[in-house]
């Protein structure tokens, strides 16, 4: 007796897969390739959108889509298939993430509950696949170490044989054709200053645990910046703070850099201005390695605005008004821009 074929499942109406794509490689291709069996338009979510180029995310989100499009077109996937949706990092508040993604692909889904989540539970980095239980679990099959970890590293030490055999062609060339751009230059400078800083701490018994501290100058709807003059972050703007030293408090410390940064007159009192306080120690905020800052918001209330002069290690200061600041995550170095938004949005 001959038992009939199983019906194939019919193909979901959508996919998602949620990656940072910096840059796609090889098994990304492959898992893409893998949910477009099973589903009619993958929404392909791009994370770290808006921020600013450093040598973790070092391409755009507008880059990666348009790469990721360039690659699924040379494996034969039509584009009409592919969506997109561009998310910020919110480093300290994961519900805002979430409902970033959420709102995301809703608006291209429009309520249909047809949707499967694409995705791999390998380690840690995955959790966020448990994140959205609304959506079926469509676990891929693609099992592979290759990470873009590893192709930037390869990427930026030149090793471009490594670099060919981890990409699809259409990024490869991309890489190509971004390595001759300024942009390219700045980055590798700030890699290869990256890796001799880590490099002098490789024999310490215990990994370092560097501590910073960081202050949110308010005054009359603007908020006081800095832009950076040496690497890493050359260019971007920061608030203005720096390494605790050996002797001060974290306070004192946020004092001090800002009056050294900035050329702020000592004659405006900080410390009785101080407004809240907090610490944020996402783990990978830095790529010099672990630092955990303490960030201190002054509030100078209203009036004419203090002079400013650039000093210490700032290529400029000035103040910023406060919807510039907020709506420029892309300006700022590291988690900055989530520190002034984390004191700013609450009221």
């Amino acid at each position: 007796m001959t038992t009939p074929a199983a019906a194939p499942r019919r193909k979901r109406t959508f996919g998602v897969y949620i990656g940072r794509f910096e840059p796609p490689h090889q098994a990304h291709l492959q898992v893409m390739l893998e949910a477009l069996q099973s589903v009619k338009k993958l929404i392909v979510v791009i994370g770290s959108a808006r921020a600013a180029r450093n040598t973790k995310n070092p391409f755009t989100a507008e880059e990666r889509q348009e790469v990721i499009t360039a690659m699924l077109a040379e494996a034969g996937v039509a584009k009409s298939r592919l969506l997109f949706v561009h998310v910020r990092d919110y480093f300290y508040n994961e519900s805002l993430w979430l409902s970033e993604v959420q709102r995301g692909v809703q608006a291209f889904t429009h309520g249909s509950s047809d949707v499967a989540l694409v995705g791999h539970l390998k380690d840690e980095s995955s959790y966020y696949l448990r994140s959205f239980p609304a959506w079926e679990f469509l676990p891929t099959h693609v099992v592979s170490p290759l990470s873009a970890t590893d192709v930037r590293k390869a990427y930026f030490e030149d090793r471009l044989a490594d670099v060919r055999g981890m990409v699809p062609p259409a990024v490869h060339a991309f890489l190509e054709r971004f390595k001759q751009t300024s942009e390219y230059a700045e980055l590798r400078e700030e890699y290869d200053y990256l890796r001799a800083y880590r490099a002098a701490w490789k024999d310490a018994p215990f990994a370092p645990v560097f501590v910073t501290a960081d202050a949110v100058v308010t005054r009359s709807g603007h908020v006081l910046v800095v832009r950076r003059a040496g690497l890493p972050g050359r260019g971007r703007l920061a608030m203005p703070g720096g390494f605790l030293e050996p002797k001060e408090t974290l306070l004192d410390c946020a004092v001090r850099e800002t009056y050294e940064e900035t050329g702020l007159s000592e004659a405006v009192n900080l410390r009785s201005q101080l407004r809240s306080q907090a610490v944020f120690d996402y783990p990978d905020r830095s790529q010099r390695g672990r630092t955990v800052t303490h960030a201190y918001h002054f509030d100078l209330g209203i009036g004419q605005l203090p002079a400013l002069r650039a000093a210490s290690d700032a290529a400029e200061a000035f103040w910023m008004p406060l919807s510039e600041a907020l709506s420029g995550p892309e300006l700022f170095f590291e988690d900055h821009h989530a520190i002034i938004e984390h004191f700013l949005m609450r009221g």
